[in-house]
């Protein structure tokens, strides 16, 4: 399997802006062929020891069954129209590919 995490930053960080990438990521990024786990959400600020990283709004978590299902996503044209209509809200983004092992 492959984990693509993805971090977003955004330019406002309001909890209206934070709810729309997070709509936008529901209805453009779930349900694609190979998806074995899809999630989005928010940081979560409790979570404050020296290892949290604390500079994202919103993250992306989205487990292929295989590279080639995330290769087919990232051109994917609901993946493209995602990425067209929300970049100029993103101050910063941060992808995390993993290859995963089942336990």
């Amino acid at each position: 399997m492959l984990a693509h995490s993805v971090f977003f930053s955004l330019h406002d960080p309001s909890p209206a802006s934070v709810d729309a990438l997070i709509e936008a990521c529901k209805t453009y990024l779930a349900d694609h062929p190979g998806v074995v786990f899809f999630g989005v959400g928010t940081l979560n600020k409790e979570l404050t020891r020296p290892v949290n990283d604390q500079a994202f709004d919103v993250a992306l978590h989205v487990v292929f069954d295989s590279k080639a299902s995330h290769d087919v996503y990232q051109v994917a044209p609901r993946h493209m129209k995602f990425i067209e209509e929300n970049k100029p809200t993103w101050k910063q983004v941060r992808v995390f590919d993993a290859d995963l092992a089942p336990a």
